[in-house]
């Protein structure tokens, strides 16, 4: 939460003519309601479901896409395969003092309720493992612009599909 995976989706999508998906914007789709709603309403395994089947839509897609996947998504071992088989996936890497700047206290994000950079730090330590798992390339983040980041990832993109 707070890399820069939507923004800098949408800027990379918008550089290679690709459309983008957001997966959080699928689950809202799948679900009726936002993210925070659902995952109040129906809990963290609901929602992940809801996550793995907006995952596998996405990848299935007959033409090349830019995807957004939520942070917990790649924990999923399936969401991993998926994604590793289906193209080329950048971690957006940035440390907790940065991902804390730029969520703040992180209301409409409820796996931060309550102390958003202790709880970052905690989903941070638990995923990192699945980030380096699956990642095709790492992106430091911190103190780069929107364009800077994407024209990071879209070297790191060209330089493996030549």
């Amino acid at each position: 939460m707070g890399a820069g995976k939507t923004t800098v989706g949408r800027r990379c999508a918008q550089l290679l003519e690709r459309d983008f998906v957001d997966t959080d914007d699928v689950v809202v789709r799948l679900a009726g309601m936002p993210v925070a709603e659902f995952f109040a309403a129906n809990g963290e395994p609901a929602f992940r479901a809801l996550e793995r089947q907006a995952v596998a839509d996405a990848c299935a897609s007959p033409a090349p896409l830019v995807i957004a996947c939520g942070g917990g998504s790649v924990v999923d071992a399936e969401n991993r395969r998926r994604l590793a088989s289906a193209g080329f996936v950048v971690w957006l890497r940035a440390p907790v003092a940065v991902l804390t700047e730029r969520v703040g206290e992180g209301a409409d994000r409820p796996l931060l309720a309550g102390d958003a950079r202790g709880n970052l730090a905690r989903l941070l330590a638990l995923r990192e493992p699945a980030y380096e798992a699956v990642a095709d390339a790492v992106v430091d983040t911190e103190g780069l612009g929107i364009d800077d980041v994407a024209t990071a990832v879209l070297a790191a993109f060209g330089a493996v599909t030549r």
